[in-house]
């Protein structure tokens, strides 16, 4: 914690967001949000409303679709992408993202769904 705290700090005069990524981490969500960073990465494995209230509004979160996700069917990406959307609650801080790496045998049409789904329910003033 100690090591993350420094690094956190020596970058904060950068003035750039400072997202601390970690996979497998929600018993770790408060203590990560206490250690400086400006944003947190979500995995999937936690809903974002629920990892959100664990790092605590003040800061922003990043995540968190299941990259499993992307190699099924196009309505399964849209309800996943769309429930994800839906926990955040058009609240201002949330960069959608998945919860880690796109799989290598993702297909480029349903990353583009994922992408137009995104577009479309995120309206452009805040995008």
């Amino acid at each position: 914690m100690r090591h993350t705290r420094a690094i956190f700090r020596a970058l904060e005069p950068l003035g750039v967001p400072r997202i601390h990524f970690g996979t497998n981490t929600p018993g770790l969500l408060e203590a990560i949000a206490d250690s400086g960073p400006d944003i947190v990465s979500l995995d999937w494995r936690l809903p974002l409303d629920e990892g959100w209230c664990l790092v605590g509004h003040r800061l922003g979160v990043q995540g968190n679709l299941d990259p499993a996700v992307l190699l099924g069917p196009p309505d399964l990406v849209r309800e996943r992408a769309r429930d994800v959307l839906h926990r955040a609650s058009g609240r201002h801080g949330h960069i959608f993202n998945l919860g880690h790496g796109v799989l290598p045998d993702t297909t480029v049409e349903n990353l583009q769904i994922l992408i137009d789904t995104v577009h479309f329910w995120v309206p452009a003033s805040v995008a």
